[in-house]
């Protein structure tokens, strides 16, 4: 069984690497905010926006060769 997953390979599906993709922005914004370099009134528009753009790629995106 350990051999099975070493050798298994990550999917390289665009699809598949949004979530850590939006984790990723989500935490950047986050800091800067944290930093002082975006404001408030900012920081409250970017990430509803990248959830509707995460929502809607998954939306219109078809299966792949993996799903």
């Amino acid at each position: 069984m350990e051999e099975n997953m070493m050798n298994t390979k990550k999917c390289a599906c665009a699809h598949h690497q949004m979530v850590p993709i939006f984790i990723v922005f989500l935490g950047l914004i986050f800091l800067l905010r944290a930093l002082g370099t975006l404001s408030y009134e900012v920081v409250s528009i970017i990430w509803p926006i990248l959830i509707i753009l995460v929502g809607l790629q998954k939306m219109f995106k078809g299966k792949c060769k993996c799903c």
